[in-house]
């Protein structure tokens, strides 16, 4: 049977335990609890949150040509031009693989330029400004500025014509002049700008115009070939009179250039480059010599030029083109793109009405609140209290986790220690059985023996501390040992603390004996200064240590027979203080 001390001890910490054990138990409850109505949450807005996506999948492209639809209807385009080129954007993309909205924003564009065209005039224009983008591999905003320019520059052509059949010639020349003759939109657009209204305002064809300036766009930069062209038809004129010949036709007109060429070439001929030169720009030419004599070398290529931009039917160059440019899975991705549009503009209208009438909804809660101030906040103290019982409840659910994990930590860690105080186990083992021997020798009351005895224990003690800081120098060494090591270091220093005060008791006890006298200060040496941690917390079962300990003598039981002491001198408590501090 165990000692009544030790039995008290036991039961008062079993009453304090059960409680403890009781309060984890609801705790882990609450977490649980807690855990389980975070999952719904979470699967709750999941869920609403993939209904949304889902239904703004499937609205996304309706979505996005109703955007550009009602941009386009913001610069003047009607309800029925919109249909038109609505259509004309989806099969643009169905055709080609390009982006609808994209092309829809050809023709916002296309309308700030032109201004007010009939429906079918904007369908076609946007056909034929987003047909030269693709083919030229530029944007909206470039080609509108790029027929803006010729449009200006050619008004009333454009308007005999009509603007539609106007602008898709001008698309197929320009894509004819990449296509032939290399030309990249930038050069095309920066030449044509240079040049502004000068050659159409000399009646200058457009074909010729776009060979020539292809033909120095081989040769040169944007701006020599502007210099160049621009001296040329700037003084071809007056120049006539000094070389002698006649360059303009009955009704005062410059000549075109090919008839100017071949009526200067006689001229030129067996002349040397520099000669040629001279002879041009002596006559006021300038820059223009250089048109002149490169050109004349080059007449049949010039000619063949200006009847190639001559005989373009059209958008058709530029179609060809786009054809071939096309990538068919570019195509497939865009038809589904258009199949979705197509269904999800049936469902658009009830969808916009719903929106509509969730934004009135919120003008409502406004005017609701501006109404009913105190109520809306003391309704704003409700959400924030929700709010915060929600975080609460996820701190403690964090709290919990982090314990559980530094328990399993703890618990690791404890075995490894256990191996490691092995061999610290024999040593106190061995320091037990030296004050056994004094407590022996204390009831036989020998002087001698009494001095042994406590010598004895005090170099034990001693040596231990003495060659603390060797044992503790290489286990530090171990890794392990050093994670663990501020662990026993408070332990130690528990120990070293009761044990150096009760020597230090007994030696002076001792010394009042005649004859005796131990050296305190060199049996007991300087002890080492370990570091203390924080005692970790130990989690106990439900049911308490008393549960445990009857469990556990319910499997083994050790029986110790009578053990009689006879002291003949000596305090019974003074021996057990000792006893149990050893």
């Amino acid at each position: 049977m165990l000692p009544k001390p030790l039995m008290f001890t036991i039961g008062l910490i079993d009453q304090i335990t059960k409680p403890v054990a009781h309060i984890g138990q609801q705790l882990n409850v609450l977490t649980a609890d807690y855990e389980a109505g975070t999952m719904k949450m979470a699967t709750g807005v999941a869920g609403i949150a993939a209904s949304g996506f889902a239904l703004y999948e499937a609205l996304e492209p309706a979505l996005e040509i109703d955007k550009a639809l009602g941009q386009a209807k913001g610069v003047g385009l009607t309800d029925s031009a919109l249909q038109a080129v609505t259509d004309t954007a989806m099969d643009f993309a169905l055709q080609y693989g390009k982006s609808a909205v994209d092309v829809i924003g050809h023709a916002q564009q296309m309308r700030r330029v032109l201004g007010e065209t009939s429906e079918g005039a904007i369908a076609s224009i946007t056909q034929s400004s987003a047909t030269l983008a693709m083919v030229m591999t530029t944007d909206a905003d470039t080609t509108a500025r790029y027929f803006k320019n010729i449009v200006g520059n050619y008004g009333e052509l454009a308007s005999a014509q009509g603007y539609d059949q106007f602008i898709a010639r001008i698309a197929g020349m320009t894509a004819f002049a990449k296509t032939e003759f290399g030309a990249q939109m930038d050069d095309i657009e920066g030449m044509i700008d240079g040049m502004h209204s000068l050659p159409a305002t000399l009646g200058v064809p457009l074909e010729e115009q776009f060979a020539v300036l292809t033909m120095l766009n081989q040769q040169m930069g944007q701006g020599d070939a502007v210099t160049q062209y621009t001296n040329y038809l700037e003084n071809i004129v007056a120049a006539q009179d000094k070389l002698g010949v006649k360059l303009t036709d009955s009704h005062g007109q410059m000549l075109p250039m090919v008839d100017v060429l071949n009526t200067l070439k006689p001229m030129l001929d067996g002349l040397s480059g520099d000669q040629a030169w001279k002879l041009l720009d002596d006559a006021g030419l300038g820059d223009g010599s250089l048109l002149i004599i490169n050109a004349i070398k080059q007449l049949d290529q010039l000619k063949g030029r200006i009847d190639g931009f001559k005989n373009v039917d059209g958008l058709d160059p530029a179609t060809q083109a786009a054809m071939d440019m096309t990538v068919q899975s570019e195509r497939l991705a865009q038809s589904w793109f258009v199949v979705r549009a197509a269904f999800g503009a049936a469902l658009l209208p009830a969808f916009n009405d719903l929106m509509g009438m969730l934004a009135d909804a919120g003008q409502s809660m406004i005017g609701f609140t501006e109404q009913y101030p105190t109520l809306t906040r003391w309704l704003g103290y409700a959400a924030l209290g929700v709010t915060g019982l929600v975080m609460v409840g996820g701190l403690l659910n964090v709290v919990m986790g982090a314990s559980a994990m530094a328990m399993t930590a703890w618990s690791m860690g404890a075995m490894v220690w256990g191996g490691a105080t092995a061999g610290l186990s024999a040593t106190l083992a061995t320091l037990r059985s030296v004050m056994l021997a004094v407590n022996i020798a204390m009831y036989a009351n020998p002087i001698g023996l009494i001095v042994l005895g406590v010598t004895a224990a005090v170099a034990a003690v001693g040596g231990l501390i003495y060659y603390w800081d060797d044992l503790k120098a290489t286990m530090s060494e171990w890794g392990w040992v050093q994670a663990l090591s501020g662990i026993f270091a408070a332990t130690w220093e528990g120990v070293k603390t009761v044990f150096t005060s009760t020597l230090d008791w007994i030696i002076d006890k001792l010394n009042l004996i005649p004859g005796v006298d131990i050296d305190v200060t060199r049996a007991s040496p300087a002890l080492p200064s370990v570091k203390a941690v924080e005692p970790v917390k130990s989690t106990v079962t439900p049911g308490g240590i008393t549960q445990q300990i009857a469990q556990a003598n319910n499997q083994k039981s050790t029986h110790v027979g009578a053990v009689n002491v006879y002291p003949q001198k000596g305090d019974t408590s003074y021996l057990n203080f000792v006893e149990m501090h050893a």
